[in-house]
Formats: C-alpha cells, sequence, structure tokens
C-alpha cells in the first residue's frame, strides 16, 4: 500500500477482535447497567455498614471507659475511709499513689471517648443526648482528678511521726506556698461542675443519667470545699502571723441562750499569734465586758433595726443581729474601749465546735480536775453547770477555767505534726455548721472570709432566702431545750396578687422539764403578765428575700400582727413569742415574693439542737 493510500484510508471501526476497546454503556447489551449496579450496591452496603460500624465503636469504647471509670471511682472510694488524723508520710503517699491512678483511668476513660464517631454521634439530635452525657463526664472525670485533685494531693500537709513541734508554722508555709495551685484547682473544680450541669440529665439511656447525677453531686459538694480550702490557704498564712504578730478577740458563745449569731457572748480570751505560734494573753468572762460598749458606726439600717435593744452599749445583746461582722465590730471597739488595745479580727465559736476539737485533740482537764471530752462538753456547759454551780460567780470561774483548759488542749494539738490534721479537719467542720466564725479588720482577707459561710455574713444577693432567728428575751438560758422547724412552701403559681405567693411555717417547742435551776429559767424581762418556771420568751425573726411583703399571719390558728423592718436588704418580720414550758406553738406566715422559682438560700442559726427545715420550690408564676 502507498504512502497516499495509507492516507486516504478509512480507518477501522473497533469490533469484537482483540483490537477492540470496551467503552462503557457499550457493546453487549446490560454489562453497563450491571457495572452501575455493582457499584451502588457496594455504596450502599458501605453506607449501612457505617452507623453499624460506628455504634459498635461506640459500644465497645464505651464499655471500656466505662470500666475506666470504676476503676477511677474505686481508687477514690479508699480515700474516704482512713481517718483524717491519720494522715502520716506513709498514708499520704499512699493516697497521692490513689488519686493518680484514678488520674490515669479517668485519662484513658477521657481518650476513648474522644474520637471522631463519639464525636459525631454526640450531634445527633436526641439519639446523641446520651452520647454527649457520656463523652462529657469522661471529660470531666479527667479533668477533675488530673487539674484538681492531684495538686490538691500535693499541697495537703502529712502528719510527721514524731510529733516534733512546729506543725502548724510548717503547715502555714506549705498552704502559702501552695496557694496559687489551690485557687487554680478551685476554679477548675467549679468550670467542670458547670460543664457537667449543662450536660442533657434525662436521656434515653438510664445508665448515662445515672453516671451524670453521680458526678454532678461529687462537684456540689466538692466544689464549694476547694473554694474553702483556696480561700483559707490565702487567709490563714497573714491571719496566723506568718508575715508578723497577730492578735484576736475570741468568745466562747453560750448557745443556752439564743442570739442572732448563735448564743450570748460568755467568755473570751485574747489569742496572740506569732509565726504559726499560738497562744492566749489572757482569759475573761462577760461580765469584765458589761460596761464596755462601743458604737462603730453599723449605720442608720442597724440602728433602726435594734432600736431598743441596744446592741452597742449592752454587751449581752452585741450579736442579736445574725450578720456576725456587726457582732466582731462592736467587740472590737469594745475591747479597744476597755483596754485601749486594737485587734486584728474576732473569732467566735460554741461549745459544739469544742466538742469538734476535743474530738480531734483528746480529752482536757481542768485545774480541779473536772474532765472535758467531745461528749461531754456540751452538756457539761450549757445544762449540767447550772446544777452544780448554784453560785453565778463560781459558775463564770467554771466557764472561763474550762475555756482555759480546751484552749491549752488545742494549742497543743496545733504544734504536732501528728494531730495537726484532724485538728485542721474538725476546724473546717465547724466552720460549715456556722459554729465557728472568723472575722478580719485588715479589708483584703475580710473580703475574701466574707465569701464563705465562716465569715458568717448575712448574704445580700438577691434571690429567694429563708431565715429564721430567735433571741432569747427572757434572759433565761433555756433555749437548751429549743427545737426549731421551718418549712417554706411556694408551690403556688398564682401571681396576680403583685408577687410569687411563698407559704412559711414555722414551729418553735420548749422541752424545759420541771425542776430546773432558777438561773436557767430566770425572767429577766419581768414579763406584767403571769409566768410558770420553765416559760421562756423569743423575739422570732423571719428573714425573707429583699423586697418580699407580707401579706398576712397566724399565730396558732389566730390572726398574729408581726412588726416590720429591712437588714441587709431583706425583708424582716418579727413576732415577739411567749413559749410556755412543754408547749408547742406554730407561726404562718404569708409572703408575696419577688421571685421564688428556685430553692431559696437558707439561713441556719446554730443553736443546741439544730435546725429542721424543709423547702418545696415551686414554679413559674402564671399571671
Amino acid at each position: 500500500m502507498t504512502e497516499q493510500d495509507t492516507r486516504t484510508a478509512a480507518p477501522r471501526r473497533p469490533g469484537p477482535g482483540r483490537d477492540a476497546v470496551p467503552v462503557p454503556g457499550s457493546g453487549r447489551p446490560g454489562t453497563g447497567a450491571r457495572v452501575r449496579r455493582r457499584a451502588l450496591r457496594a455504596a450502599l452496603l458501605t453506607a449501612a455498614a457505617l452507623p453499624v460500624g460506628t455504634a459498635l465503636w461506640i459500644g465497645v469504647t464505651g464499655v471500656l471507659a466505662r470500666s475506666e471509670m470504676l476503676a477511677a471511682q474505686r481508687d477514690l472510694d479508699g480515700l474516704r475511709h482512713p481517718a483524717a488524723a491519720d494522715r502520716t508520710p506513709g498514708t499520704a503517699r499512699e493516697q497521692l499513689a490513689a488519686v493518680r491512678s484514678a488520674a490515669r483511668h479517668a485519662a484513658r476513660a477521657h481518650r476513648l471517648t474522644g474520637g471522631p464517631a463519639w464525636y459525631a454521634a454526640a450531634l445527633l439530635p436526641v439519639a446523641g443526648d446520651p452520647v454527649r452525657t457520656v463523652r462529657g463526664a469522661a471529660r470531666a472525670a479527667d479533668r477533675l482528678t488530673g487539674q484538681v485533685l492531684t495538686p490538691l494531693a500535693d499541697a495537703l500537709p502529712a502528719a510527721a511521726p514524731d510529733g516534733r513541734g512546729g506543725a502548724l508554722a510548717e503547715a502555714l508555709t506549705a498552704l502559702r506556698r501552695s496557694a496559687p495551685r489551690l485557687v487554680r484547682a478551685a476554679g477548675v473544680a467549679d468550670e467542670v461542675r458547670a460543664e457537667v450541669h449543662r450536660l442533657p440529665a434525662a436521656t434515653w439511656l438510664p445508665a448515662a443519667d445515672r453516671a451524670r447525677a453521680g458526678l454532678s453531686r461529687q462537684l456540689d459538694r466538692l466544689a464549694p470545699v476547694l473554694t474553702d480550702v483556696s480561700v483559707a490557704a490565702r487567709v490563714l498564712p497573714p491571719m496566723l502571723g506568718v508575715q508578723g504578730e497577730r492578735h484576736y478577740f475570741l468568745a466562747f458563745q453560750n448557745i443556752a441562750e439564743a442570739r442572732g449569731t448563735g448564743g450570748v457572748p460568755g467568755a473570751f480570751a485574747v489569742l496572740r499569734a506569732d509565726r504559726g505560734r499560738l497562744s492566749f494573753e489572757r482569759f475573761g468572762n462577760n461580765t469584765e465586758m458589761t460596761a464596755a460598749g462601743a458604737d462603730p458606726g453599723l449605720g442608720a439600717e442597724f440602728a433602726a433595726r435594734y432600736r431598743g435593744a441596744d446592741p452597742t452599749t449592752v454587751w449581752a445583746n452585741s450579736n442579736m443581729s445574725p450578720h456576725f461582722p456587726y457582732a466582731a465590730r462592736i467587740w472590737s471597739a469594745a475591747w479597744q474601749r476597755h483596754t485601749g488595745e486594737r485587734v486584728d479580727g474576732v473569732i467566735a465559736l460554741d461549745p459544739v465546735a469544742l466538742s469538734r476539737f476535743l474530738g480531734a485533740t483528746g480529752p482536757a482537764r481542768t485545774a480541779d480536775g473536772t474532765v472535758l471530752t467531745a461528749q461531754n462538753v456540751v452538756d457539761l456547759t450549757e445544762r449540767t453547770s447550772y446544777a452544780v454551780y448554784g453560785d453565778q460567780t463560781r459558775r463564770k470561774a467554771f466557764f472561763v477555767e474550762a475555756a482555759r483548759a480546751a484552749a491549752a488542749r488545742l494549742m497543743s494539738a496545733a504544734d504536732d505534726g501528728r494531730t495537726l490534721p484532724g485538728l485542721l479537719l474538725a476546724a473546717y467542720g465547724a466552720e460549715r455548721d456556722g459554729r465557728l466564725k472568723v472575722f478580719s479588720a485588715h479589708a483584703e482577707e475580710e473580703r475574701l472570709l466574707a465569701s464563705r459561710p465562716y465569715g458568717g455574713v448575712l448574704p445580700d444577693a438577691p434571690g429567694p432566702f429563708a431565715g429564721l432567728v430567735v433571741n432569747n428575751a427572757a434572759g433565761s438560758k433555756l433555749d437548751y431545750y429549743l427545737d426549731r422547724s421551718l418549712l417554706w412552701d411556694a408551690r403556688g403559681d398564682d401571681c396576680s396578687g403583685g408577687g410569687h405567693p411563698v407559704t412559711v411555717t414555722v414551729t418553735l417547742a420548749n422541752r424545759a422539764p420541771a425542776g430546773l435551776p432558777g438561773y436557767v429559767t430566770l425572767r429577766e424581762d419581768a414579763p406584767p403578765y403571769r409566768t410558770r418556771p420553765g416559760d421562756n420568751r423569743l423575739l422570732v425573726s423571719y428573714y425573707a428575700s429583699a423586697g418580699a411583703l407580707l401579706a398576712g399571719a397566724e399565730l396558732d390558728g389566730r390572726p398574729a400582727l408581726l412588726s416590720s423592718g429591712t437588714e441587709r436588704g431583706h425583708a424582716v418580720f418579727t413576732l415577739d413569742l411567749e413559749l410556755p414550758a412543754r408547749s408547742r406553738r406554730t407561726l404562718v406566715l404569708h409572703l408575696l415574693e419577688p421571685r421564688a422559682d428556685h430553692t431559696p438560700v437558707l439561713l441556719r442559726q446554730p443553736l443546741v439542737t439544730p435546725l429542721r427545715a424543709v423547702l418545696k420550690p415551686g414554679g413559674t408564676c402564671r399571671a
């Protein structure tokens, strides 16, 4: 074939021969369709397998994560059993090892629930709720053990096995050094708590809901404790003289005679703190302070609220307000007027707090051989002593001697590395119960103290509030036998009256038996009506939310007239109540609150018998 033939020859069409090139959609009928069907079937199978594989992966890793979380929980549970006073170097190392082990398990649980499958599944509406809850709980546990508990365990002082002196000074130095870590840990705990509260609480998987609820309860307990510890780390070293000598007025409150902060101020002492070394410079009783009143200038509201009671000049009435800084400032000013000495702050405690301390330190013994123990100190100082010591001078001397003996035992324990951890734990328990209150005359320290329960502050923040405060108006010691209960019920939703309806039921019972000593049943108020031994008289004050209105009140089912006032923004309604021996009286208040859609802040006045309180928050208003 010539060159011209080659150029002009027609191209061959592909055929079924060996030179043919297959083209999709061509050739034998149905071939392309079969290929497309096979590809579609493979795609559908893959798409169907993905959710199954994802679910399988989440299920497997979820089981493994649960195992890790349970292991972490077991590690942490072991920390609850040893007594705090047994934090020897050996047990301290064991506790730190347990915390670190829990942190490793929690970290693995977080990794197992942190992959793309978990992330994608958590985004699904409704179906993804338990996934989001489990994933969030694992992350929270990881942060809690790694960023909170580990630095906390590192910072806690260990007991010294040899009981050498100087333990408190060493602990304060360590606490001061650890303060930044403790502050950070408290901040992380608050963040984690808020994150857990935002997780779905009610999903279609009960196990996830239980895990979230348990973790939330733990954080609700732990976060405030860590905040308390972080504040203590900042204020305790300077307050206890690390940077220079400090002096404090220490008041022992007699809770057999009720006052706003707890009990009437009885025996007192002056505490000296110098570089962690504690000592008492003097002791005295309330008789010495009778004429030592002073007005520190607490403002017009305070003056109007307590007009007639003269708390700045009558020592026995100096702490009628439940706001402890008021009493602390009055006592500080009175002490300066009495002696010319300024104090750096005020501390108040009662016999229940003393029983906690003696539980950690062991018994104390007075000069006459009386043994004070954790089991008998409340009864001995609040009841038995009135029968044993008929003479008032001898009785007051006994109170001072009891305070001196207990204080000496506390000072010895604070200097002993073996007993200091237990003593600190007892102090913390007394503070949380409102039995130990602290005020600082130094502004920055007081700002921190006022933010925590041991500052004894009557909070002035808006929102639902409930507080029952009684002040003994008879001059008796009958409040040893006083029972109190409070029911706060905001379940009504008809707000057409201008506020949210709240019903408060207060029940007071006088269990005073017959045959009590005359000093216990004394009626210094000299009422114009007839009374019997054991009859009591109380000023009963209910502290409501700011802006609350009293729509009506009944005492034992009959209309009652209460006086009204204001303290730190709270509406306060007060009844002068006669409480006969072996009687029970019921006061019902009908209030209109600005808002009562959640549980109120509850003020608990610390007396011999704790307040029994039931709070029933309601829903939002419908009108």
